[in-house]
């Protein structure tokens, strides 16, 4: 089944996650972190978009440019291309390093721009691995110290028109905890990428190693209850999608994940 293509930014800016496939790392050492770095340089300077803000993570990537000449998929491709045969030659490795298709959220007003660059550079505090101010691999020192790679005169207007005076409110803005609604909305986008049906349907099969997935309504409630377990925490099928593809109950599939 193809994919529904993605639906434009109005602004033309996009919130981008890239995870190591199967959660694994894609970042073991500095020299892997500098390597990316050079990617995205490559990037720009070919794509001609505008770099907000970034944060490197152990097992995946934030960014949110301005993709002024809506070059997306081909920025993402050729980034993702490059540093993946950078990586597999370097560590003796075959196959996808990155999940086959980047996340990507439309960033449409300057209020939740401004709320995602802080959740952004925030994101190595909320893991536990550093203070946000002493991460090395993201944008917030490029706001508070020298640029490298970002662009940030877009972001410090939304703060005030002096640039010192919005980057002092920059750092206080980043001090303070995002509001809860705020914070459900970001931590959604990156929990969940859902399949279509009939991709969840080809995965439930190869997981339960079931001929057809509507077998289960031919079992014992403990032995459907044992299967239905094994698919507890697969990410981008929900419950509802079990159910219907299952042909069982949601409350049956329900009661079975507890």
């Amino acid at each position: 089944m193809p994919r529904m293509a993605r639906q434009k930014s109005s602004t033309k800016v996009y919130h981008v996650i890239l995870r190591g496939n199967a959660k694994q790392d894609i970042f073991l050492d500095k020299q892997d972190y500098y390597k990316f770095f050079r990617e995205i340089c490559n990037t720009k300077e070919k794509y001609q978009y505008e770099l907000y803000a970034y944060c490197l993570m152990t097992n995946h990537v934030h960014l949110i440019l301005y993709d002024k000449n809506e070059n997306l998929s081909r920025t993402l491709q050729s980034l993702t291309v490059s540093y993946s045969s950078y990586w597999n030659k370097k560590y003796e490795r075959v196959g996808h390093l990155f999940q086959n298709r980047f996340l990507s959220k439309n960033v449409e007003t300057k209020e939740y721009l401004k709320n995602l660059c802080r959740y952004v550079h925030q994101n190595p505090n909320k893991s536990g691995i550093a203070k946000m101010e002493e991460y090395q691999w993201s944008s917030y020192q490029e706001y508070t110290k020298k640029s490298k790679i970002v662009d940030k005169k877009q972001i410090l207007l939304l703060f005030n028109l002096d640039k010192q005076e919005a980057i002092k409110y920059f750092i206080e803005f980043h001090k303070a905890n995002i509001e809860q609604d705020n914070l459900n909305d970001f931590m959604e986008y990156e929990m969940i990428e859902k399949l279509d049906d009939e991709q969840a349907k080809r995965l439930l099969i190869e997981v339960l190693k079931l001929k057809n997935i509507q077998e289960l309504n031919n079992y014992s409630v403990a032995k459907r209850n044992e299967y239905l377990r094994r698919l507890k925490g697969i990410r981008g099928v929900s419950n509802v999608q079990i159910a219907r593809l299952t042909g069982l109950s949601k409350r049956m599939v329900e009661i079975a994940m507890k």
